[in-house]
């Protein structure tokens, strides 16, 4: 249990400094570009590592990959992994990267820490049948109130649709909507049990939204801009980290968190995502800023997520 949580704080960190990350990268690159970089890295490591894993065991790439079953089941599973590729992988980092484009890399990590608890909570309730104690609500109410100070510093104004960055907003708030229907998505695939391991299922997920990503950079006519950035270094160090950080070991992470806990305690560490995206702005001084209360509100954010998660030997 302990692994695990630790796990989640490192996931956390390497996705609170890919926000600043992709916000560097888009000083050359367009969203899409950074995107398709960034998942063409991810899916050539993880089909590397794949085969090496397979030769040391000598076993047939075939087998590793999906034992075989009834042809319906196998193409449900095959289903789930092209939802899983569009909600969590194409769609997401197209939404998510263009938010950030738009308003910088402070307010979309805001939106979508502060939604995707709420959502993946609600809807665990309805579809997994979890259970949602009095000391969870509490907590969620008080961690929900932190991250609205750490996204408006108690202003409202910042998102009246008047705003100048007003689709950035909007766009920030469509990310948590995609990435929830991804976390979804994952907990359904379990049933199926049809892969080996976390790792062979995200290296699928990869390699379909690799695919995907292409095809919107063609559609988008920025191909020409692909290619020109291809040998761009600061690009392709910032793809790298991407790739191989957030992308194979936080995503293998929060995959795997979702096997040992609830969806409602995995997605409750989202909520220090902002308040270590904040800080780590500061430092690399990047256009966001920070005042007291967006300070106080991490700190309000910190105590929620302990309370939300703390359990008793007796309980349960």
């Amino acid at each position: 249990m302990l692994l695990t949580y630790f796990l989640l704080f490192l996931m956390i960190f390497l996705w609170g400094f890919s926000f600043i990350v992709v916000d560097i990268a888009m000083d050359f690159v367009p969203p899409l570009s950074i995107a398709l970089y960034r998942l063409i890295i991810a899916a050539i490591s993880m089909i590397i590592v794949d085969w090496y894993l397979i030769k040391k065991k000598n076993k047939p790439m075939t087998n590793s990959l999906i034992e075989r079953e009834d042809e319906s089941s196998n193409k449900q599973y095959w289903l789930f992994i092209f939802l899983a590729s569009l909600a969590g992988v194409s769609l997401y980092l197209f939404i998510i990267y263009s938010a950030i484009d738009l308003i910088g890399p402070s307010i979309p990590v805001f939106s979508d820490c502060l939604i995707n608890p709420i959502l993946i909570t609600i809807i665990a309730l309805v579809v997994f049948k979890e259970k949602l104690s009095k000391k969870k609500i509490i907590g969620f109410a008080i961690a929900s109130f932190g991250a609205f100070l750490l996204i408006t510093g108690g202003n409202l104004g910042v998102l009246q649709p008047d705003s100048p960055n007003f689709l950035g907003y909007i766009l920030s708030l469509l990310a948590p909507l995609s990435w929830t229907s991804y976390t979804i998505v994952i907990k359904k695939l379990k049933k199926y049990n049809r892969f080996k391991s976390d790792f062979q299922n995200l290296k699928n997920i990869s390699i379909f939204g690799c695919l995907e990503l292409f095809l919107f950079v063609i559609f988008s006519n920025q191909f020409d801009v692909f290619l020109n950035n291809i040998l761009n270094v600061v690009v392709f160090l910032c793809a790298l980290y991407l790739a191989l950080g957030p992308f194979v070991i936080g995503y293998y992470i929060w995959n795997f968190s979702l096997k040992k806990l609830k969806s409602s305690n995995v997605a409750s560490f989202l909520y220090l995502q902002p308040f270590l995206t904040l800080i780590l702005s500061i430092i690399f001084q990047r256009d966001d800023a920070i005042g007291l209360w967006n300070i106080m509100g991490g700190f309000v954010v910190m105590i929620a997520i302990m309370i939300i998660n703390y359990k008793k030997t007796n309980s349960f």
